[in-house]
C-alpha cells in the first residue's frame, strides 16, 4: 500500500478569500516504510503572508520569489500523488488549498487524481477524545522527537505525521516480518531441541498488565468495538 503524507504552508487561513500555498511536502511510506522518495516545493503566488502566517512558517516574499508557481509543478506533484493513500492531519484545510490551486489552472480536484484521503486529526480525536490532538501534541503524547520544529515546515511536518501515524496505529517496522519469505542467500536453518532446557516464566508485573489493558482499550475504541478479542469474550 502506496501512503503519502502531506502539508502544506500558506499564505493565510482562508483559501476562499485568496490566500495561496507557499510550501509542500510531502513524505512516502510503501507498505509502512519510508522510502525515501519524497517531494518538496515551495511556491510563488505574488501574495503577501499574513503577518500571523509569517510567524508560523517564516517563508517571506523575497524568498519566493524565484520559486515556480503551482502550475509548474503541478504535473510533476500530481504524477507523485496518482493512486496513492494521501494523509493529512487536519485534511480539510489542506485539500481546500489544493483544490484553490487545481481549479485556477483548470484541473480536476484531488480526490480525481489520489486513492483516498486520510485525516489523523479524526483519527486521533476517535482516540483521545477531549484532549489536545495537535502534531506537536501527538508527537508529545506518542513519543516522537519534534524538537528540530522551531518553526512550521511542510517537509518536517509531513515527516513527523508519518512517525505520529505509524505510532497511531501501531506499526512497527522492526515487527514486519514475511513469515512465507525464503531465506536469503548464505543463510542456513539450524533446528534446537530446546525440551532439554528448563525455560523460565518470566510473568508480566501489575504496571505492566494495566499498560497492555490501556493500550487494547485504544485499540478496540479506534475499531468501533469490533476488535476479536471482544468478539471472542
Amino acid at each position: 500500500m502506496r501512503q503519502i503524507f502531506l502539508d502544506t504552508e500558506t499564505t493565510g487561513l482562508s483559501a476562499d478569500s485568496g490566500d495561496r500555498i507557499v510550501e509542500i511536502g510531502c513524505v512516502e511510506l510503501f507498505n509502512r516504510r519510508l522510502t525515501g522518495n519524497n517531494k518538496h516545493f515551495y511556491l510563488y503566488s505574488g501574495r503577501e503572508s499574513h503577518e500571523e502566517a509569517f510567524k508560523v512558517h517564516g517563508i517571506s516574499s523575497e524568498f519566493l520569489k524565484d520559486k515556480p508557481a503551482f502550475k509548474v509543478v503541478a504535473d510533476e506533484l500530481l504524477a507523485y500523488l496518482e493512486g496513492a493513500e494521501v494523509i493529512i492531519h487536519n485534511a480539510p484545510f489542506d485539500t481546500g488549498f489544493l483544490n484553490m490551486e487545481l481549479a485556477l489552472i483548470g484541473r480536476p480536484a484531488l480526490h480525481h487524481h489520489v486513492a483516498s484521503v486520510t485525516d489523523t486529526l479524526v483519527m486521533a480525536k476517535e482516540m483521545y477524545p477531549g484532549k489536545r490532538n495537535s502534531l506537536d501534541a501527538l508527537c508529545a503524547r506518542l513519543g516522537v522527537d519534534n524538537s528540530g520544529r522551531t518553526l512550521h515546515g511542510a517537509l518536517l511536518d509531513a515527516e513527523l505525521l508519518a512517525d505520529v501515524y505509524i505510532n497511531l496505529t501501531r506499526g512497527q517496522d522492526a515487527l514486519l516480518i514475511d513469515a512465507g519469505s525464503e531465506p536469503s542467500l548464505g543463510t542456513s536453518i539450524v533446528s534446537a531441541d530446546l525440551r532439554a532446557f528448563e525455560l523460565p516464566v518470566l510473568r508480566a508485573s501489575a504496571h505492566e498488565i494495566a499498560e497492555h489493558d490501556e493500550i487494547l482499550g485504544q485499540l478496540d475504541k479506534a475499531s468501533g468495538n469490533k476488535t476479536v478479542w471482544r468478539q471472542k469474550a
